[in-house]
């Protein structure tokens, strides 16, 4: 590792070297141009032994000098790979200068008009905001983007992939009406599907409990409507869960809101998303009968 590490700073400074003869008067009468290539060429052979080194900042940066000349040089797509080289290494270092560098690939691919690549360059981004930065209203953002981009491109299943990943999320930030929206459009699309109506069910359900957070007659209603557009939900375990929820929601029994929901536990586990949706329905209940 210390070798190669060595080996990079040795082309860290070669490139370095190249990039200055190239500059003034007789650098460009001695085919600046050329030199300048070789330059980029140092620049990634010194990121490529940094990432051996795992010197993984250093090889972030020198990915990032070379995007910058392919720039200059009128190389759109070098540069915007290169830039995203650099954000993967920056990744296991420096997230928020993961950012920055994926964001100006980014930047490149829309000026260019290739949206579907920078829709999945927006997915990264909002992946990091996720995990490493942890800024979920930034991370809603760059999936709402890429869902915007791939929608425009016309890959309606890439965009309702993130367009899900938003409603969950929304739902957990208490915007229900944001992820009911979502749901229920994605949800629409599907029964469109003979491949996809199968999932319907699952997102008419999200949306029904989300529809349960805000008003328990909203939701009614709106069980109705998505038997009417699906007719196989009225026999699926999901819209039977619901109108025992609803029931014991009316009744405002605490109780035995809290046996349906593990009669249907012990059977289809429940993931954590339905688990805290369901807490804050249940607390609703407990706190209209304080109130009476």
């Amino acid at each position: 590792m210390a070798d190669a590490e060595a080996k990079g700073q040795q082309y860290l400074a070669e490139a370095q070297k190249k990039l200055r003869s190239s500059q003034g008067f007789f650098g460009g009468l001695l085919g600046g141009g050329s030199r300048q290539d070789e330059a980029i060429e140092l620049y990634v052979r010194a990121a490529n032994s940094f990432k051996m080194a795992k010197k993984w900042n250093a090889a972030g940066s020198a990915f990032c000098e070379a995007a910058v000349l392919h720039l200059k040089s009128g190389n759109k797509h070098d540069s915007g790979s290169a830039f995203v080289d650099a954000g993967n290494c920056f990744k296991k270092a420096d997230p928020q200068e993961a950012v920055n560098c994926i964001m100006k690939a980014i930047e490149i691919y829309t000026d260019m008009g290739r949206f579907t690549i920078a829709a999945k360059h927006h997915m990264t981004v909002a992946e990091i905001y996720e995990t490493e930065c942890v800024d979920i209203e930034k991370a809603l953002t760059h999936y709402e983007q890429a869902a915007d981009y791939y929608k425009g491109e016309e890959s309606n299943t890439s965009a309702n992939r993130c367009l899900l990943i938003v409603a969950r999320y929304a739902a957990q930030l208490e915007q229900y009406q944001k992820a009911i929206d979502i749901y229920e459009s994605v949800a629409n699309s599907s029964i469109e599907s003979p491949l996809l109506k199968y999932a319907a069910k699952d997102y008419y359900f999200r949306a029904a409990l989300c529809h349960m957070c805000i008003d328990s007659l909203n939701a009614q209603m709106a069980v109705k409507k998505y038997e009417e557009m699906y007719p196989q939900f009225t026999d699926a375990r999901e819209c039977k869960l619901i109108k025992q929820l609803l029931e014991k929601l009316e009744e405002a029994d605490v109780d035995g809101f809290t046996a349906v929901i593990q009669d249907y536990d012990s059977i289809s586990r429940l993931d954590q998303w339905f688990t805290a949706i369901l807490l804050k329905v249940k607390k609703q209940i407990e706190s209209d009968s304080d109130m009476k």
